[in-house]
């Protein structure tokens, strides 16, 4: 994947226009649309409330396609700031020990995101790296079908909000003259969360999970 999107980024390089190689983009604010596929770990890395899981239980959680507004502005030529609004909903499934088993069921979480980008000049096409934190919000979460008959008989699913860190790395081809153009980008999370299952009041299972997404978006962008 990572090859894969360095050779895409060299060679929209090559083919975007020279003509806006030195435009002076401080003070600019950009605004981009974009699909974004969502492709989340999801997998146990601890085990701290135990009811009885079969040996080698693990998970995984689904990917997503979603809508994204990003809005950047631009301080220098060169360094910007950048914010993404998006929400993104998952199951957790298990993948072994409970192969099959849906233990956490549309969860929706905000991955709350700035990043700093620093962007190289290399004829028209704008190639930047950028680094930032993340704040994952869970706004909803619910057991999942296998986690609410006996034994584990569960009424609710909480998983825990968390602050993570992300890496970017992406490029801008302007199209016109006018600010119109088009943006591939790619951020990897690297972020946990506390699952807990409770019947009632009692936590009857608590794993922590490795969630660690990639992010990967490609729209248009207007500069104003």
């Amino acid at each position: 994947m990572k090859t894969l999107l360095a050779a895409a980024t060299a060679t929209l390089a090559i083919l975007a226009s020279p003509a806006a190689a030195q435009d002076d983009r401080a003070g600019d604010v950009q605004v981009k649309l974009l699909g974004t596929a969502v492709l989340p770990d999801g997998k146990i890395t601890d085990v701290m409330v135990d009811p009885g899981l079969p040996t080698g239980t693990q998970t995984a959680a689904n990917d997503n396609f979603v809508p994204t507004i990003a809005i950047e502005y631009f301080f220098t030529n060169n360094f910007s700031v950048e914010t993404i609004c998006c929400m993104t909903q998952h199951d957790v499934d298990g993948t072994s020990g409970l192969p099959g088993a849906e233990l956490v069921s549309n969860a929706r979480v905000i991955p709350a995101t700035f990043t700093a980008k620093y962007h190289f000049d290399v004829g028209g096409a704008k190639p930047y790296v950028g680094a930032g934190a993340t704040y994952f919000l869970w706004v909803s979460d619910k057991p999942g079908a296998a986690t609410t008959p006996a034994p584990f008989s569960v009424t609710d699913t909480d998983l825990s909000d968390e602050f993570g860190f992300v890496l970017q790395a992406g490029v801008d081809i302007p199209l016109s003259d006018s600010g119109f153009g088009l943006s591939l980008d790619a951020k990897r999370y690297f972020v946990d969360t506390t699952a807990t299952w409770r019947a009632g009041s009692t936590t009857v299972i608590q794993t922590e999970h490795k969630l660690d997404p990639w992010v990967l978006s490609a729209g248009v962008s207007f500069t104003f």
